[in-house]
């Protein structure tokens, strides 16, 4: 979610949190269908339609009717339906006259684990001497990314470390004077200055890298924490407990731990508001006290007079899936690249919902989301197929999966990328687009942080539209859709979404398109294709990205992230040398060096 929008998602409200596929605490905005082998009829349909040479709509509306069909059974990885989607956009590569992309192979196998928790876990508290138990679900969740099918935690001593955010270039260490070895962190979400509302502290109400969830856990294990508790609070996580809870229970995917080098915590997970007041009462603190405390700089951990004790069970599994890769080689300099991407899965099949004549539709077919981003890919790929001149830099067109997992198919690529990450000009992702026609703006998800958006303004400039930022930049959609993990490594990554003020009847249409999607359509069986789509807009929305691209690979223009954002030193680490790049799949996972 990937992570990670258009129009309707933006205003879809805190618990939704984005149809980049991270509406949810974990980035996973429902259980995905069962990872089970895929087995007959996974063959990519035939199709007696003619495609044009541009970017058209009759053109994207055969491609997003076919991937959201009954027929591709809502496109879940690991089942008939993912196994018929990959074929189908592979066959739509090889139609364009692209070529493999993974060393002569069309398809990059992506191994992963499940992980479901036993929901009978519970976390005892020792707290001054008095003992309480918190249950999963109704006031913790837990969780294991180390692959572990048991992980016991004995008295281990409780540190309150603020939001856990170590940034030296912003002279700011939550961990400073303290060693958290062995130990368990609780943590505030969000930033300082989403808390403090305070526009010197950080980015203010607009969230950085540091207040995602994601950072903090990484950095507790980088700390050697045991474990990792994240106090949860609606505004600053931007979504409600029922998200966190939902999202934590089940099968949780992740890459095995051999494919993603970063360190990872034996656990970690959440900790309801109300069961933080008391926890911290009962230890001899106030928890708004400590929320103040924590917003100011010079904050220094506190230990806490209490320890927890749990034994987290798991169900382990392995299972896999399939990223498509599709090159079209450059004539000058073949060896640097541009991407496109999209995510392909969706949730597949499981419980559903009554139709209008009564029966159960229990397909997610995904229409909205994904197959407009990958319809949209393939689209901008066939007109750089069939323009002249050929590019003189190579474009590689990536449909990748388990974004609704947790952007896993994503953060497998970057670990092993069709072209160096040091060769790799810019990234354009696109996740979902909007389907209600032109608008008069576009859409920047996180604007303001690379100089892709100098060359996607000089498209909009064109067309007479503007570049804005989403609604809610206290959210960090940024950081919720595939793209991400590609900043993450230090390359510039450009995530924009359908504008909001539409031609036809300006904002308030828009506003009303987009709450009837959420209310009926969002992740729900009925998000299928409509011959009512109104398909102009996408077009325009694709040329702006098709012109961001074609400057880029007719050009020698490497763009970089703008002065003091979290990902430049990452970029300009990994650019150094003269050219020769170390970031070429055992990368180390970069930390923000600002913000």
């Amino acid at each position: 979610m990937h992570a990670r929008h258009l129009l309707f998602c933006l205003l879809a409200g805190a618990a939704l949190a984005a149809c980049h596929r991270e509406p949810t605490a974990p980035d996973t905005a429902a259980a995905p269908a069962p990872m089970a082998p895929a087995a007959a009829d996974t063959q990519a349909p035939a199709s007696a339609h003619t495609f044009n040479d541009d970017i058209d709509a009759g053109d994207f509306s055969e491609l997003v009717k076919t991937l959201a069909s009954d027929a591709f059974a809502g496109r879940g990885p690991g089942t008939p339906g993912g196994e018929k989607s990959v074929e189908y956009i592979k066959a739509q590569f090889e139609r364009i006259g692209l070529q493999p992309g993974n060393n002569g192979a069309w398809f990059q196998d992506v191994p992963m684990t499940e992980t479901t928790a036993d929901e009978s876990t519970a976390l005892t508290l020792d707290v001054a001497g008095k003992t309480s138990v918190l249950a999963f679900g109704d006031d913790m969740v837990i969780g294991t990314r180390s692959g572990e099918s048991d992980v016991k935690v004995q008295d281990s001593p409780l540190v309150f470390v603020g939001y856990g955010v170590d940034a030296p270039e912003l002279g700011w260490n939550d961990y400073a004077g303290v060693d958290v070895k062995g130990k368990t962190v609780v943590i505030l979400v969000n930033d300082p200055g989403f808390h403090a509302n305070d526009d010197a502290l950080f980015e203010g109400k607009r969230m950085t890298y540091y207040g995602r969830w994601t950072y903090k856990f990484e950095e507790a294990a980088r700390k050697g924490a045991r474990a990792a508790l994240i106090i949860h609070d609606t505004a600053g996580a931007s979504y409600g407990w029922d998200v966190v809870r939902g999202s934590w229970s089940g099968a949780q995917y992740d890459l095995r731990a051999a494919d993603d080098p970063a360190p990872r915590l034996p656990a970690q997970g959440w900790i309801t508001g109300e069961a933080a007041k008391t926890l911290f009462a009962d230890a001899g603190l106030d928890l708004d006290a400590m929320y103040k405390a924590a917003n100011k700089r010079g904050f220094k951990a506190v230990p806490m007079k209490a320890m927890v004790s749990f034994d987290l069970k798991s169900t382990i599994s392995e299972k896999s899936s399939r990223n498509v890769i599709g090159v079209l080689p450059g004539t000058a300099k073949p060896d640097e690249a541009v991407v496109y991407m999209a995510h392909w899965d969706h949730l597949g099949q499981h419980d559903g919902e009554q139709t209008p004549d009564g029966k159960t539709d229990v397909i997610y077919n995904g229409a909205v989301d994904n197959a407009t981003g990958v319809a949209g890919i393939i689209e901008v790929a066939e007109k750089f197929a069939r323009t002249t001149p050929a590019p003189g830099r190579s474009l590689v067109f990536v449909a990748v999966t388990l974004e609704e997992s947790g952007l896993l198919g994503s953060q497998y690529y970057v670990a092993h990328p069709a072209f160096p990450l040091d060769k790799t000009v810019g990234v354009i992702n696109i996740d979902a687009m909007g389907v209600y026609g032109r608008s008069h703006d576009l859409v920047v998800v996180g604007k303001g942080n690379s100089e892709l958006e100098d060359l996607l303004k000089a498209q909009t400039d064109k067309q007479g539209r503007t570049l804005e930022q989403e609604s809610t930049p206290e959210s960090g959609f940024y950081f919720r859709s595939d793209h991400f993990n590609f900043a993450k490594a230090g390359v510039p990554a450009l995530y924009t979404e359908s504008g909001e003020d539409l031609v036809e009847g300006g904002r308030a249409a828009g506003e009303a398109a987009a709450k009837d999607y959420n209310a009926n359509r969002y992740h729900k069986p009925s998000d299928e294709y409509s011959d009512s789509w109104k398909l102009d807009g996408v077009v325009e929305d694709l040329q702006a990205l098709y012109g961001v691209g074609r400057v880029l690979v007719d050009g020698d223009q490497w763009p970089n992230w703008y002065e003091g954002n979290a990902f430049r030193a990452a970029r300009e680490k990994m650019m150094a040398g003269n050219g020769e790049g170390s970031n070429n799949g055992d990368r180390q996972e970069p930390k923000p060096d600002a913000n």
